[in-house]
Protein backbone atom coordinates (compact mmCIF):
# COMPACT_ATOMS: atom_id res chain seq x y z
CA UNK A 1 0.00 0.00 0.00
CA UNK A 2 1.36 3.41 -0.99
CA UNK A 3 1.66 5.74 2.03
CA UNK A 4 -0.04 9.12 1.76
CA UNK A 5 1.20 12.55 2.82
CA UNK A 6 -0.19 12.39 6.36
CA UNK A 7 1.33 8.97 7.07
CA UNK A 8 4.75 10.08 5.86
CA UNK A 9 4.49 13.42 7.65
CA UNK A 10 3.65 11.65 10.93
CA UNK A 11 6.60 9.27 10.58
CA UNK A 12 9.03 12.07 9.74
CA UNK A 13 7.91 14.17 12.70
CA UNK A 14 8.18 11.16 15.02
CA UNK A 15 11.73 10.38 13.87
CA UNK A 16 12.66 14.05 14.18
CA UNK A 17 11.75 13.94 17.88
CA UNK A 18 14.59 11.45 18.35
CA UNK A 19 17.26 13.09 16.19
CA UNK A 20 16.33 16.74 15.78
CA UNK A 21 18.36 18.05 18.72
CA UNK A 22 21.46 15.88 18.18
CA UNK A 23 24.80 17.45 17.33
CA UNK A 24 27.09 16.05 14.64
CA UNK A 25 29.40 14.45 17.20
CA UNK A 26 26.46 12.78 18.97
CA UNK A 27 25.49 11.12 15.70
CA UNK A 28 29.03 10.22 14.65
CA UNK A 29 30.48 9.02 17.95
CA UNK A 30 27.94 9.02 20.77
CA UNK A 31 25.53 6.52 22.22
CA UNK A 32 22.00 7.82 21.73
CA UNK A 33 19.07 5.57 22.55
CA UNK A 34 16.91 5.00 19.51
CA UNK A 35 19.43 6.41 17.00
CA UNK A 36 19.99 3.23 15.02
CA UNK A 37 16.28 2.49 15.07
CA UNK A 38 15.57 5.98 13.68
CA UNK A 39 18.08 5.42 10.89
CA UNK A 40 16.50 2.04 10.09
CA UNK A 41 13.04 3.60 9.99
CA UNK A 42 14.33 6.15 7.50
CA UNK A 43 15.75 3.35 5.35
CA UNK A 44 12.33 1.71 5.36
CA UNK A 45 10.70 4.99 4.35
CA UNK A 46 13.26 5.59 1.61
CA UNK A 47 12.54 2.18 0.08
CA UNK A 48 8.78 2.77 -0.17
CA UNK A 49 7.10 3.54 -3.45
CA UNK A 50 5.51 6.96 -3.14
CA UNK A 51 3.54 9.03 -5.65
CA UNK A 52 5.47 11.98 -7.01
CA UNK A 53 2.57 14.24 -6.00
CA UNK A 54 3.11 13.17 -2.39
CA UNK A 55 6.85 13.83 -2.66
CA UNK A 56 6.08 17.30 -4.00
CA UNK A 57 3.67 17.94 -1.09
CA UNK A 58 6.38 16.99 1.40
CA UNK A 59 8.94 19.23 -0.30
CA UNK A 60 6.51 22.15 -0.24
CA UNK A 61 5.36 21.77 3.39
CA UNK A 62 6.91 24.62 5.39
CA UNK A 63 6.71 22.77 8.71
CA UNK A 64 8.78 19.91 7.28
CA UNK A 65 11.72 21.97 6.02
CA UNK A 66 13.73 21.86 9.30
CA UNK A 67 12.69 18.22 9.72
CA UNK A 68 14.01 17.24 6.28
CA UNK A 69 17.23 19.16 6.89
CA UNK A 70 17.85 17.38 10.21
CA UNK A 71 17.00 13.99 8.74
CA UNK A 72 19.27 14.47 5.74
CA UNK A 73 22.08 15.43 8.14
CA UNK A 74 21.38 12.28 10.16
CA UNK A 75 21.55 10.05 7.10
CA UNK A 76 24.82 11.60 5.95
CA UNK A 77 26.59 11.52 9.31
CA UNK A 78 25.24 8.20 10.55
CA UNK A 79 26.03 6.72 7.15
CA UNK A 80 29.63 7.86 7.68
CA UNK A 81 29.59 6.24 11.13
CA UNK A 82 28.50 2.95 9.61
CA UNK A 83 31.27 3.22 6.99
CA UNK A 84 33.90 3.65 9.72
CA UNK A 85 32.52 0.70 11.68
CA UNK A 86 32.41 -1.50 8.57
CA UNK A 87 35.95 -0.53 7.57
CA UNK A 88 37.22 -1.47 11.05
CA UNK A 89 35.32 -4.76 10.93
CA UNK A 90 36.91 -5.58 7.57
CA UNK A 91 40.34 -4.83 8.97
CA UNK A 92 39.68 -7.29 11.79
CA UNK A 93 38.51 -10.01 9.40
CA UNK A 94 40.77 -12.78 8.15
CA UNK A 95 38.61 -12.97 4.99
CA UNK A 96 37.58 -9.37 4.17
CA UNK A 97 36.50 -10.18 0.61
CA UNK A 98 33.96 -12.68 1.90
CA UNK A 99 32.69 -10.00 4.29
CA UNK A 100 32.36 -7.47 1.44
CA UNK A 101 30.43 -9.93 -0.72
CA UNK A 102 28.09 -10.47 2.21
CA UNK A 103 27.22 -6.77 2.59
CA UNK A 104 23.51 -6.02 2.23
CA UNK A 105 24.18 -3.50 -0.54
CA UNK A 106 26.93 -5.41 -2.33
CA UNK A 107 24.76 -6.00 -5.42
CA UNK A 108 23.93 -2.29 -5.50
CA UNK A 109 27.64 -1.46 -5.65
CA UNK A 110 28.16 -4.03 -8.42
CA UNK A 111 25.41 -2.46 -10.51
CA UNK A 112 26.65 1.09 -9.86
CA UNK A 113 30.15 0.01 -10.87
CA UNK A 114 28.72 -1.42 -14.09
CA UNK A 115 26.81 1.82 -14.77
CA UNK A 116 29.92 3.96 -14.32
CA UNK A 117 32.09 1.59 -16.33
CA UNK A 118 29.62 1.76 -19.20
CA UNK A 119 29.12 5.49 -18.87
CA UNK A 120 32.84 6.21 -19.27
CA UNK A 121 33.57 3.15 -21.47
CA UNK A 122 36.33 2.10 -19.07
CA UNK A 123 38.71 -0.61 -20.22
CA UNK A 124 41.18 -2.84 -18.40
CA UNK A 125 44.20 -0.78 -17.35
CA UNK A 126 42.32 2.56 -17.29
CA UNK A 127 42.63 4.92 -14.32
CA UNK A 128 39.96 6.45 -12.13
CA UNK A 129 40.01 9.01 -9.32
CA UNK A 130 37.41 9.02 -6.55
CA UNK A 131 37.11 12.45 -4.95
CA UNK A 132 35.79 12.21 -1.39
CA UNK A 133 36.53 8.50 -1.09
CA UNK A 134 35.93 8.28 2.68
CA UNK A 135 36.99 5.59 5.15
CA UNK A 136 35.41 2.74 3.16
CA UNK A 137 35.88 3.41 -0.60
CA UNK A 138 33.74 0.48 -1.78
CA UNK A 139 32.99 1.97 -5.18
CA UNK A 140 36.70 2.32 -5.85
CA UNK A 141 37.47 -1.17 -4.53
CA UNK A 142 34.75 -2.88 -6.54
CA UNK A 143 35.39 -0.98 -9.78
CA UNK A 144 39.13 -1.62 -9.68
CA UNK A 145 38.81 -5.30 -8.78
CA UNK A 146 35.98 -6.02 -11.23
CA UNK A 147 37.35 -4.13 -14.25
CA UNK A 148 41.11 -4.28 -13.57
CA UNK A 149 41.42 -0.50 -13.19
CA UNK A 150 44.02 1.65 -11.47
CA UNK A 151 42.44 3.87 -8.83
CA UNK A 152 43.21 6.79 -6.57
CA UNK A 153 41.03 7.85 -3.67
CA UNK A 154 41.29 11.43 -2.43
CA UNK A 155 39.99 12.02 1.09
CA UNK A 156 40.13 15.28 3.07
CA UNK A 157 40.08 13.78 6.57
CA UNK A 158 43.49 12.38 7.53
CA UNK A 159 42.11 9.66 9.84
CA UNK A 160 39.64 8.43 7.21
CA UNK A 161 42.38 8.41 4.56
CA UNK A 162 44.61 6.35 6.84
CA UNK A 163 41.80 3.91 7.63
CA UNK A 164 41.07 3.46 3.92
CA UNK A 165 44.80 3.03 3.19
CA UNK A 166 45.07 0.25 5.76
CA UNK A 167 41.96 -1.42 4.33
CA UNK A 168 43.33 -1.32 0.77
CA UNK A 169 46.51 -2.97 2.01
CA UNK A 170 44.48 -5.60 3.91
CA UNK A 171 42.62 -6.38 0.67
CA UNK A 172 45.96 -6.80 -1.16
CA UNK A 173 45.05 -3.99 -3.56
CA UNK A 174 47.86 -1.53 -2.83
CA UNK A 175 49.29 -2.17 -6.30
CA UNK A 176 46.00 -1.03 -7.84
CA UNK A 177 44.67 1.64 -5.49
CA UNK A 178 46.36 4.52 -3.68
CA UNK A 179 44.71 6.73 -1.07
CA UNK A 180 45.80 10.36 -0.80
CA UNK A 181 44.84 12.92 1.80
CA UNK A 182 43.59 16.03 0.06
CA UNK A 183 40.66 17.64 -1.72
CA UNK A 184 39.69 19.20 -5.04
CA UNK A 185 42.51 21.73 -4.67
CA UNK A 186 45.12 19.00 -4.45
CA UNK A 187 44.17 16.94 -7.49
CA UNK A 188 47.37 15.66 -9.13
CA UNK A 189 47.41 17.34 -12.55
CA UNK A 190 50.02 14.93 -13.86
CA UNK A 191 47.82 11.92 -13.02
CA UNK A 192 46.27 10.30 -16.10
CA UNK A 193 42.57 9.76 -15.44
CA UNK A 194 39.86 8.21 -17.60
CA UNK A 195 37.10 9.07 -15.13
CA UNK A 196 36.92 11.31 -12.08
CA UNK A 197 34.12 10.30 -9.73
CA UNK A 198 32.68 12.87 -7.29
CA UNK A 199 31.36 11.19 -4.15
CA UNK A 200 27.88 11.97 -2.84
CA UNK A 201 29.43 13.20 0.42
CA UNK A 202 32.06 15.40 -1.26
CA UNK A 203 31.51 19.03 -0.21
CA UNK A 204 31.10 21.84 -1.16
CA UNK A 205 29.71 20.66 -4.50
CA UNK A 206 29.61 24.02 -6.28
CA UNK A 207 33.21 24.81 -5.39
CA UNK A 208 34.29 21.33 -6.44
CA UNK A 209 32.70 21.51 -9.89
CA UNK A 210 33.98 25.06 -10.43
CA UNK A 211 37.49 23.85 -9.61
CA UNK A 212 37.22 20.81 -11.89
CA UNK A 213 36.00 22.98 -14.75
CA UNK A 214 39.04 25.23 -14.30
CA UNK A 215 41.78 22.59 -14.11
CA UNK A 216 40.72 19.45 -15.97
CA UNK A 217 42.01 18.94 -19.52
CA UNK A 218 39.58 19.13 -22.43
CA UNK A 219 37.73 15.86 -22.91
CA UNK A 220 37.96 14.80 -19.25
CA UNK A 221 35.01 12.76 -17.95
CA UNK A 222 33.48 13.36 -14.52
CA UNK A 223 30.68 11.34 -12.91
CA UNK A 224 28.33 11.90 -10.02
CA UNK A 225 25.20 10.19 -8.73
CA UNK A 226 21.77 11.55 -7.90
CA UNK A 227 18.31 10.48 -6.85
CA UNK A 228 15.60 11.64 -9.22
CA UNK A 229 12.47 10.05 -7.78
CA UNK A 230 10.82 8.90 -4.59
CA UNK A 231 11.50 9.66 -0.96
CA UNK A 232 15.23 9.03 -1.33
CA UNK A 233 15.36 12.29 -3.25
CA UNK A 234 14.32 14.22 -0.15
CA UNK A 235 15.76 11.99 2.59
CA UNK A 236 19.21 12.10 0.96
CA UNK A 237 18.98 15.75 -0.02
CA UNK A 238 21.90 16.80 -2.21
CA UNK A 239 23.57 20.14 -1.88
CA UNK A 240 22.30 22.22 -4.84
CA UNK A 241 24.82 23.18 -7.49
CA UNK A 242 24.94 24.47 -11.07
CA UNK A 243 27.34 22.82 -13.47
CA UNK A 244 29.82 25.29 -14.99
CA UNK A 245 29.28 25.94 -18.70
CA UNK A 246 32.52 24.15 -19.59
CA UNK A 247 30.85 20.87 -18.68
CA UNK A 248 28.48 19.25 -21.18
CA UNK A 249 26.39 16.12 -20.82
CA UNK A 250 28.15 12.93 -21.90
CA UNK A 251 25.52 10.40 -20.81
CA UNK A 252 22.97 9.67 -18.10
CA UNK A 253 22.35 6.10 -16.99
CA UNK A 254 19.15 5.56 -15.07
CA UNK A 255 18.93 2.81 -12.49
CA UNK A 256 17.54 -0.69 -12.54
CA UNK A 257 16.70 -2.56 -9.32
CA UNK A 258 18.26 -2.86 -6.80
CA UNK A 259 19.91 0.52 -7.54
CA UNK A 260 18.11 3.84 -7.01
CA UNK A 261 20.86 6.22 -8.16
CA UNK A 262 21.11 7.77 -11.59
CA UNK A 263 24.71 8.00 -12.80
CA UNK A 264 25.48 11.24 -14.61
CA UNK A 265 28.65 11.52 -16.70
CA UNK A 266 29.73 14.95 -17.93
CA UNK A 267 32.59 15.99 -20.22
CA UNK A 268 34.91 19.00 -19.93
CA UNK A 269 34.93 20.99 -23.17
CA UNK A 270 36.76 24.10 -24.32
CA UNK A 271 40.18 25.47 -23.48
Amino acid sequence: MTPDFNEIRSELLDIHKVVGSLGDNDILNGYVEGLHEAFSRLDTLAAMKVDEETVYEILEADELQPVLSAISRLRNIYGLRLEIEQAKALLASCDPWSEIRGFTFYNNYLELASMEQRGANLMSGDSIIFLGSGPLPLSLIIMCSRYNLKGMGIERDASYAELARRLIDHLDMSDQISIVQGDHFSLPREQRCNLLMVAAMARPKQEIFNRLAAILPEGSLVSYRLYEKGLRRILDMEEPFILPSRFVSHCMIRPSPPVNNTVVVIRREGT
